[in-house]
């Protein structure tokens, strides 16, 4: 069960980077295997890189109410934008909207498989 719950979190969070592409003007994503390869990236660079930069900036972050953690996850948004090239997102305002979005979304993700699993 250990094992299924991360597993399960990548697959949901590639639908949810697919609708958001789809519903967003300037996101594209070639298909729902792209998506969740993105999901799985994006969850890496998440869990090391925005926890060390996390950590390192934790009393700003904690200054800014939680709101530089958004520019955090903007920002490894970017960078798998940058390194896959079947996903792309046109402007840096795009990314950050998505980020913001994907962000809610993984919330309520996280709470809906809590409350089922």
């Amino acid at each position: 069960m250990m094992l299924l719950r991360p597993i399960i979190d990548v697959l949901v969070t590639g639908g949810l980077l697919l609708l958001l592409a789809s519903a967003l003007p300037g996101v594209r994503l070639k298909s729902y295997g792209t998506a969740v390869i993105v999901a799985l990236v994006y969850g890496l660079f998440s869990f090391f890189l925005g926890t060390l930069i996390g950590w390192i900036l934790f009393i700003p972050m904690f200054l800014s109410l939680g709101l530089l953690g958004l520019l955090i996850n903007a920002l490894m948004l970017w960078l798998t934008d940058k390194l896959i090239d079947d996903f792309e997102i046109d402007s840096m305002k795009t990314t950050l909207i998505m980020a913001v979005l994907l962000t809610i979304g993984r919330f309520v993700m996280s709470v809906l498989l809590n409350v089922l699993l």
